[in-house]
């Protein structure tokens, strides 16, 4: 099955799914508070249909999949976006560089649909959390993948330099999840700038960055001046 499918319901009715939606769909109105204009899109599916799309505050919400499923607006390939440049306000991708095959291709088609200005958020696992590790030990004893269908864990760092060669600046970082995949009650989320190392999760958010025109002025030729010596005055002696 493909990766870029939603993941399993059961998962996220259990105690870890359960909380990580819990602190995402807390974290998601605030991350998206200051987003406004008319289209905010959402890019991939993560869990129930459009829980993190709430607290939108722009005209208009999309989200976009690659395949059919419950509250999903538009089916598209996630790295061909059926939008013209420089159209869209806002970009939630909640795990979605995670369960895809190319997530940089996934970048930069949002970098090219965004506005200036534009927003973009991302949710990922801290693969240095104990989340991480769970997910690489796991795999060594040929345990599905955790949390289910996710190819690989990016951490903060690397998405920073990603989104920075793109063009982007970023606002801030916002940890959530316990840095242990702990089974119990889920408490409530924490929102604060944090070290990738302390939490379990973050969400990075970054805007575009707007290009300015630079008047280049034509060079302006600089004579040179040339110093020539006057004659010196002869004695001519004559015959």
């Amino acid at each position: 099955m493909d990766a870029t499918r939603t993941a399993p319901n059961d998962w996220f009715e259990g105690p870890l799914g359960s909380r990580v939606l819990h602190e995402e769909a807390a974290l998601a109105p605030l991350a998206l508070d200051n987003v406004f204009g008319f289209e905010l899109l959402q890019v991939g599916t993560w869990g129930p249909a459009r829980h993190l799309l709430d607290g939108a505050r722009t005209q208009h919400t999309t989200l976009v999949a690659p395949e059919l499923a419950p509250g999903v607006t538009l089916c598209a390939p996630l790295d061909t976006l059926p939008f013209g440049s420089d159209s869209i306000d806002g970009i939630f991708l909640p795990h979605t560089l995670e369960l895809v095959e190319d997530p940089y291709a996934v970048l930069r088609e949002a970098e090219r649909i965004l506005t200036a200005e534009g927003c973009l958020m991302i949710c990922g696992f801290n693969p240095f959390s104990g989340w991480g590790a769970r997910r690489a030990f796991g795999g060594l004893f040929g345990r599905p993948a955790f949390p289910p269908r996710t190819r690989r864990m990016l951490s903060e760092r690397r998405l920073r330099d990603w989104v920075a060669l793109l063009g982007f600046d970023v606002d801030g970082v916002y940890g959530y999840l316990s840095p242990l995949p702990l089974k119990g009650r889920a408490h409530a989320a924490e929102f604060q700038a944090r070290a990738p190392w302390s939490s379990g999760a973050y969400l990075l958010k970054a805007r575009k960055r707007v290009s300015t025109m630079t008047l280049v002025l034509p060079r302006r030729r600089v004579r040179q001046r040339v110093l020539v010596g006057a004659a010196e005055p002869t004695t001519k002696v004559g015959p």
